[in-house]
């Protein structure tokens, strides 16, 4: 299958307003995709202008991101969060409660981007610049066909260098498995071959979230799931690759 051109972004956001965002920049042009580089701004101003820079304000793309970005609620938890809770709690994969009260940024980020000519949405076909809410642990369960998430975010420092380590071997086999199209690329492989620190775990969620849509534009969204609404929220998931093991 020839994968359509155009740009794939992975976007690890920061829901806070003084962090950097890791992004990672995927590019396919006739039919060959590559790691096209990362970028770690800080601040709305700072992310948009990075994406401005690279994709430009009119070319065929797709943002994956990690954050809330379709968030009505005012208090409590948007139905999708509760929704993974059911869904992913075997695996720890359920998501953290959002509302505007504990993450205004992502939302206002999704205006930002709509004034860069981008839609809240998976469908590809409707749009050609769409953005869309991605979530990496319950999609690492499935797509390296996992029991539990990577614990690589929370515990004892040496279990979460480990686990970092076994994540960058990981999409180091997925990328071989099924994106045999796509070309990691040096600064890619550094990132997925260095010790941890913040900034190397910013950009790898990026570069995570970067396949998930990459995933969604390969197949175009015929492999993918999305769960939730448009309305109050919703998360896009590449197909359970665990189905019929064992």
């Amino acid at each position: 299958m020839r994968v359509p051109d155009g740009w794939v972004v992975g976007i690890d956001l920061a829901w806070g307003e003084s962090k950097p965002d890791g992004v990672c920049f995927l590019r396919v042009n006739g039919g060959v995709a590559e790691v096209a580089g990362f970028a770690y701004p800080r601040g709305d101003e700072g992310l948009v202008a990075a994406l401005r820079e690279r994709v430009g304000r009119r070319e065929r793309a797709f943002l994956a991101i990690d954050a809330p970005i379709v968030c009505p609620n005012a208090t409590g938890t948007r139905p999708v969060d509760r929704l993974t809770h059911t869904l992913f709690h075997r695996e720890h994969a359920a998501c953290h409660p959002a509302n505007l009260g504990k993450c205004p940024r992502p939302p206002r980020i999704l205006r930002a981007l709509e004034a860069e000519g981008f839609r809240a949405g998976w469908n590809l076909a409707r749009n050609r610049r769409l953005a869309c809410e991605v979530y990496p642990h319950p999609a690492m369960v499935r797509l390296f066909r996992l029991e539990r998430i990577l614990k690589y975010k929370r515990g004892p420092v040496a279990l979460r260098r480990a686990e970092f380590v076994r994540l960058g071997r990981l999409i180091r086999a997925l990328v071989r498995d099924e994106f045999p199209e796509l070309k990691l690329g040096a600064e890619a492989r550094a990132v997925l071959g260095a010790a941890w620190s913040k900034p190397v775990e910013d950009r790898a969620d990026a570069l995570f979230c970067g396949l998930i849509g990459l995933w969604h534009w390969k197949f175009r969204g015929k492999r993918s799931e999305v769960i939730g609404d448009a309305g109050t929220g919703f998360i896009l998931l590449p197909e359970d690759l665990r189905v019929g093991m064992g």
